[in-house]
């Protein structure tokens, strides 16, 4: 099993803090509750502006478009 934490009476948890470091999670950083199998993943929130330029230098040659997907996939 990997690391534990309890859930307090406030309904907090507290992350170990080998798993903050490891992840660098921040003081007051977002974390969302994904539902997976029999229980939940913690993923950090990433907001947009973060993400500019995440793609600067993407090459968009070859990609296909809606038009050119096979029938079976195009939207009704």
């Amino acid at each position: 099993m990997g690391k534990v934490s309890r859930l307090s009476a406030k309904y907090q948890i507290s992350v170990p803090k080998e798993v903050r470091e490891k992840e660098g999670w921040k003081p007051g950083q977002e974390l969302a509750f994904i539902k997976s199998g029999l229980g939940y993943r913690l993923v950090p929130v990433t907001d947009f502006e973060s993400l500019r330029g995440i793609a600067k230098g993407a090459n968009p040659e070859g990609y296909r478009d809606e038009e050119s997907r096979d029938e079976r996939y195009k939207r009704p």
